[in-house]
């Protein structure tokens, strides 16, 4: 009998070609909702989501065969890890997936703002021509500190290696990675000489609201910080504050501790508001490893990891 797939979550339709290739019957539900997806998960032998599904106790009480549940895109922070794994039921992301895409909009992030793209576009657009009031600063000779060199750290430090910058690594899991793009250093190394600071980490205990005051006061130079990473490793509170006294000279922002505008509290509406109008601010929607290409990837990742589980090749 053919092992059924729930992919309960949008993902490139080229997942249901791979699995059928392989033996598997996959089941195309991107639009379920939780109760649905409670009564039916016991029928499957697989599972794939993305970001809407929550995998907690109460979830793994309601399945009754699961093999694998798989994560198309990175970090597993909306599943209970622990839960799972006492259930002998293989867990596995696609991290790999869309690194190259976090790596490139990280940096493009970082262009835009110290060339002032977006907003001399936006003044262009409305006929104000302004050079002296646009100019911009080079990344030559700074030194970029990333914490966390997994995938995306990794590929962001291959696209920094063509512009003059020294790359330093902090990962509290990792050691012995140090080549010519990046050197692996304590994060007391990463506080006397990080220039700008690009977060790749995932969210868990440790890493929830690290970035908040006391954190930034500890770098003795005034930096810029980068997170594409996860909204809640970073308070926007204290990033705003330290924007305001110049500790942080500028921010590239691709998660906010709250993405979901319509449901923001009175407090966060005001700091938003506040943030949203800093020139020295980039914004983007959650989007640094959303490309055309890390859509289809990240079923290719996904699709190899599922073969190896059952020797498949």
């Amino acid at each position: 009998m053919m092992k059924k797939v729930l992919i309960a979550d949008d993902m490139h339709p080229s997942i249901l070609t791979m699995l059928s290739e392989i033996g598997f019957s996959p089941d195309y539900q991107p639009n379920i909702q939780r109760p649905e997806l409670l009564n039916i998960i016991k029928d499957y032998e697989g599972l794939l989501i993305r970001s809407k599904t929550k995998i907690d106790k109460e979830f793994l009480t309601h399945q009754q065969k699961l093999e694998f549940i798989g994560r198309a895109g990175a970090g597993l922070d909306l599943i209970d890890i622990e839960a799972v794994e006492l259930l002998n039921i293989q867990l596995f992301a696609a991290n790999e997936g869309n690194s190259d895409a976090v790596a490139e909009h990280t940096l493009g992030m970082l262009l835009s703002l110290f060339n002032k793209i977006n907003w001399a576009d936006a003044e262009v657009r409305q006929k104000i021509w302004l050079r002296e009031a646009n100019r911009g600063t080079e990344l030559k000779g700074m030194t970029v500190g990333i914490i966390g060199y997994g995938n995306m750290g990794k590929a962001l430090s291959e696209r920094l290696a063509g512009f003059g910058v020294e790359v330093l690594a902090y990962d509290c899991f990792k050691t012995d990675y140090s080549s010519n793009l990046v050197k692996e250093v304590t994060m007391e190394e990463i506080f006397e000489k990080t220039d700008i600071l690009s977060l790749h980490i995932p969210l868990n205990e440790s890493s929830k609201m690290l970035v908040n005051d006391v954190y930034l006061s500890k770098f003795k130079k005034n930096i810029f910080l980068i997170n594409t990473s996860r909204g809640e490793v970073a308070s926007v509170t204290d990033i705003l504050k330290n924007l305001q006294s110049g500790k942080v000279r500028g921010a590239c922002l691709d998660v906010l501790e709250n993405e979901k505008m319509k449901q923001l509290t009175p407090e966060q509406e005001e700091v938003y508001e506040q943030l949203f109008q800093m020139k020295n601010v980039i914004l983007t929607p959650h989007i640094a490893g959303w490309t055309v290409e890390s859509y289809r990837k990240i079923n290719e990742v996904l699709f190899e990891k599922i073969k190896k589980m059952y020797g498949l090749g």
